[in-house]
């Protein structure tokens, strides 16, 4: 994959795509890789320059961005909302208590963290779309998790939910919040105002919990498990 440099100091990753109708910029919300997508007949000049004319943008942007974190001992990670210290202790298993997440101390804190997390994620959010599903009285095929950079959950037509497993580090009625919104799909596949109001009488107050996922979403997606 092609990469330029912007601004003298932003590297910029291009893509093509046939299905683009217009030149688009992004910054990842976590680690600040800018991609920049072309469309098919568009010049690479074109392209730069198009870049390069956001470039102040681009840099404030980037400067915004949480700095990555290593899930590793010593490090303070969100579990349901909650700051908790990764500490190595002499535990066969994962252990949360008050203020620390004990893991094996000889095992790779990362790897074991990140299985754990997807475990409490699975547990959680079956339970919620169970709940939310009765109340909608519409029912799911399945329930999967992965771990996705553009969107927290989905749901496809035929009735299957995805759902981004660092929800497990968010707030629970955040993650109650993604289950509700992606449980409403299953009566309607789109965001118009029948959609909103399923979603508000499954969560009446998914307002807040949506706006949270706004303004600190990124910060989820900054913490790596693995080096």
């Amino acid at each position: 994959m092609d990469r330029i440099l912007v601004g003298g100091d932003i590297p910029v990753t291009l893509r093509r795509s046939a299905r683009a109708r217009r030149m688009t910029l992004r910054v990842a919300r976590a680690g600040g890789e800018v991609v920049l997508t072309l469309p098919s007949r568009t010049s690479l000049s074109d392209g730069r320059a198009f870049a390069e004319s956001r470039a102040e943008w681009l840099r404030r942007t980037r400067a915004e961005m949480p700095a990555l974190q290593l899930a590793e001992h010593g490090a303070l990670l969100p579990v349901e909302g909650r700051l908790r210290r990764i500490t190595p202790a002499g535990t066969r298993r994962v252990e949360l208590t008050d203020e620390a997440l004990l893991v094996p101390q000889a095992r790779p804190a990362g790897v074991v963290v990140e299985v754990w997390l997807k475990h409490l994620a699975q547990a959680r959010l079956v339970a919620a779309c169970d709940r939310h599903a009765a109340a909608l009285g519409r029912g799911f095929r399945a329930l999967a998790l992965r771990d996705t950079r553009s969107r927290w959950g989905s749901c496809t037509h035929d009735g299957r939910l995805m759902f981004s497993w660092r929800l497990a580090m968010a707030p629970p009625e955040v993650l109650d919040y993604v289950a509700a919104h992606e449980v409403a799909h299953l009566a309607h596949m789109d965001h118009s105002p029948a959609f909103w109001a399923a979603t508000g009488r499954l969560m009446p107050d998914y307002a807040r919990h949506r706006a949270w996922l706004r303004r600190h979403g990124h910060e989820l997606l900054a913490w790596r498990f693995r080096l």
